[in-house]
């Protein structure tokens, strides 16, 4: 089944395919294989995620890598979701503390956080998008 996409959005599917391919990246980081974590600065200190979440802009752009093909069905909406869970499983799995705590990432969006943080980063990441998947699908 295709899922069509509706006028100015993603469909449901294409939402789905998006937060995989994000989620996979931000499992790389957390694991290490994708490159970008390097050491944290003498000092710094983890911000809390709500001030983080705050500086976050309601409307983004999706880079190239996680924009998703004009069609998605759903049944490889939901494949490539459950694959990219696992590697967020397997990727915290290996996480230890001196990678979490130690390394980190500087983003536009974000600015400097930890590596523990771009774990945050995925939920919050999962959250916004379940709320926009629910619009799509008139929820």
């Amino acid at each position: 089944m295709t899922s069509d996409q509706p006028a100015g959005g993603w469909s449901a599917a294409q939402i789905g395919w998006h937060v995989a391919a994000v989620t996979n990246r931000f499992a790389g980081l957390i694991a290490g294989d994708v490159p970008g974590p390097a050491p944290l600065p003498e000092g710094f200190t983890e911000r809390s995620w709500p001030e983080v979440l705050a500086a976050v802009p309601e409307k983004l752009r999706a880079p190239a890598y996680a924009t998703p093909p004009p069609v998605v069905t759903r049944a490889a909406a939901i494949s490539t979701l459950e694959a990219s869970g696992m590697r967020m499983a397997r990727a915290f799995d290996r996480l230890t503390p001196a990678r979490g705590g130690g390394l980190g990432i500087t983003h536009a969006i974000t600015g400097q956080i930890s590596v523990y943080q771009i774990g945050d980063w995925a939920t919050a990441h999962v959250i916004r998008h379940n709320q926009q998947a629910k619009r799509a699908l008139g929820e």
